[in-house]
């Protein structure tokens, strides 16, 4: 019957809706009239008949000029439910006290009992369609896979709701299971829940479901990886939806349940920013990103997009990697406006012109040499452009009056044992000097692997085990911080609005992963029979990566997730020029803190 209603025109359907609105009218009249003890004057009936009528064309009028007659709610929806409620006492309001004043035939209690039994009659009805529209059966359930549902939340209503009303739905879902005790009982749409979280298998099994849906947007790694690892050993297949800020609107749809993934097991904890606190520092602003092309740089060039700058000024010194982000944030990749920049930020000069030409009031930093291995054996080009580079931004910035300056920096920074970390320390520490010398909120970030930025771990274990292995891995107890590039993002920008000048702050980046299990998820997530092979610490890696060195004492800020710290100010004019010198001097600037926290033992 529902099916046959929506395949009905939708002018039909809602003259439908309208017909049986101004019938509740008539019905709510005639049974007033019949439930009256005494006999109705024909005065008094007639007085009653015009206000059903005016009630009527009212209710007509008013559904059209609300929109509840053309679409605006789901019929039965709560929503809809309100707004026929707001149109009925309006009218009984309007109409009531206009016949009351107006007839002295008209008996006062029918304006308050007829607008009531009208609703109740309009109630009914939309409450009957929608149990009917609920309870259809599904069209694929013959062919949909078992599931059981993880989560009896407004996610996992939405995750029924999808299921139940699609035409063609993957899933049929057996029943759900939640962790909350009090749910016990409830049932989401016709489903029971059946048990709680530690219940998945045992659930799943007397329902013959194949898969599961985790249907928490805020799902700790923690209880991702417990129930990836249940699902594996009993051969079920794991579905999630994304965390909430990757939801449009918040909502879930058939296209965002996918499959388990790394970064599911690595990187998904709920980062609350105060987005007003942001705000006020680049709304309505002239915000320039360095190093935008790169992914760190491109990531904050889309969020500082969102937040409305006066103008977004994205400059790296790679064409293409220009091309890219502009595609990405204006869908056309012309590199034919002045916001586009291709420059290098060794380039003292041409460096000083873009500020001038655009005098930015908020500067993110990220342009760097970032690679460990590289930098390890070109010493000279970390120099250049992590320290060299970084001093020339910072005297660009002050020249013309930066406002905020917020540089991006490496938890290798801390006890830096390699070139990549020394420099970044170096630049930490340029950026304390103008800070303090000037009291200008000028400030560093630290933190450590994003997941999916070039050149990390998992794009080489995914291309090593497209090719089919070996995957290679230094030790076997190698450890490192993980978090995604929006994540780390979204927490540099708001360490942007907290930080004092001079500060570095240090992103809490969870515990640390083994990057052996990272490399056995992958592998698993693959299904193919790869092998891993162990390759041996590299000169200036680190066994277990560190947020603070030995004789730095991290405190915490006003934010839970960002920690921070002091670092000695170096004056730019003490810097050497020559890149020999320049070398010597970063080795022998910086004590390493605990010698233990990295470890030149190798793996043959």
């Amino acid at each position: 019957m529902s099916a046959r209603l929506y395949r009905l025109p939708a002018v039909v359907r809602r003259l439908i809706l309208i017909a049986w609105d101004a019938l509740a009218w008539i019905l709510g009249m005639g049974v007033f009239l019949s439930m009256r003890n005494e006999a109705v004057a024909p005065d008094q009936a007639r007085w009653v008949l015009i206000y059903t009528i005016t009630a009527v064309a009212l209710q007509v009028i008013a559904g059209l000029g609300t929109q509840q007659y053309l679409g605006r709610n789901r019929i039965g929806s709560f929503i809809d439910a309100a707004s026929t409620g707001f149109v009925v006492g309006g009218i009984a309001l309007l109409a009531g006290t206009a016949f009351v004043l107006a007839a002295d035939d008209f008996p006062l209690r029918a304006a308050v009992a007829l607008p009531c039994l009208a609703l109740i009659f309009m109630a009914a009805a939309r409450l009957a369609f929608r149990a009917i529209v609920e309870s259809r059966p599904r069209s694929a359930a013959a062919n949909a896979v078992p599931a059981v549902v993880y989560g009896a939340g407004n996610a996992g209503h939405q995750v029924a709701t999808l299921m139940d009303l699609a035409e063609d739905a993957p899933y049929r879902i057996v029943g759900f299971v939640d962790d909350n005790r009090d749910k016990r009982n409830l049932r989401v749409r016709q489903h029971k829940v059946l048990g709680l979280g530690k219940d998945i298998v045992r659930v799943a099994k007397e329902r013959q479901a194949q898969a599961v849906i985790l249907a928490i947007s805020a799902a700790s790694p923690d209880l991702i990886q417990r129930l990836s690892t249940a699902c594996d050993e009993h051969g079920l297949d794991l579905m999630v939806i994304p965390p909430l800020r990757e939801m449009v609107g918040g909502q879930v749809t058939m296209g965002s349940l996918r499959q388990l993934n790394v970064a599911d097991l690595l990187g998904r904890r709920p980062i609350k920013t105060d987005l007003s606190a942001i705000a006020d520092y680049i709304t309505g602003k002239v915000v320039l990103v360095t190093g935008a092309g790169g992914s760190i740089g491109s990531e904050l060039a889309a969020q500082v997009h969102r937040l409305g700058p006066a103008k977004l000024i994205l400059l790296d010194r790679d064409e293409s990697a220009l091309h890219g982000v502009q595609l990405e944030l204006y869908g056309n990749g012309l590199l034919d406006t002045d916001d586009m920049v291709l420059c290098d930020i060794r380039d003292e000069d041409a460096l000083r012109r873009v500020f001038l030409q655009h005098r930015p009031h908020v500067v993110f930093h990220a342009a760097a040499l970032k690679h460990l291995p590289m930098l390890e054996r070109f010493p000279e080009e970390g120099w250049k452009t992590n320290v060299l580079g970084t001093r020339n931004v910072l005297r660009a910035a002050y020249a013309v009056g930066v406002e905020r300056f917020v540089n991006i920096s490496t938890d290798k920074a801390a006890a830096a044992t390699s070139v990549l970390g020394r420099t970044k320390r170096l630049a930490e520490r340029l950026t304390a000097w103008y800070a303090t010398e000037y009291q200008v909120p000028y400030l560093s970030v630290r933190f450590g692997n994003v997941l999916g930025s070039r050149g990390s771990v998992l794009i080489a274990f995914r291309s090593q085990i497209e090719k089919g292995g070996p995957v290679t891995v230094t030790h076997p107890d190698v450890t490192r911080y993980f978090m995604t590039i929006p994540e780390a993002c979204e927490l540099v920008m708001q360490a942007g609005a907290i930080g004092r000048p001079g500060d570095v702050l240090v992103l809490d980046m969870g515990e640390p992963v083994k990057i052996l299990d990272v490399a056995k998820r992958m592998i698993a997530e693959s299904k193919k029979d790869i092998e891993i092979h162990f390759t041996g610490l590299r000169d200036g890696e680190k066994m277990h990566e560190v947020l603070f060195s030995e004789v730095e004492a991290g405190s915490q800020s006003e934010h839970p997730l960002i920690s921070e710290v002091h670092v000695p100010a170096l004056d730019p004019d003490d810097l050497a020029y020559d890149s020999e010198e320049g070398i010597s001097q970063m080795l022998d600037a910086e004590p390493t803190g605990n010698p233990l926290s990295s470890t030149s033992a190798k793996v043959n």
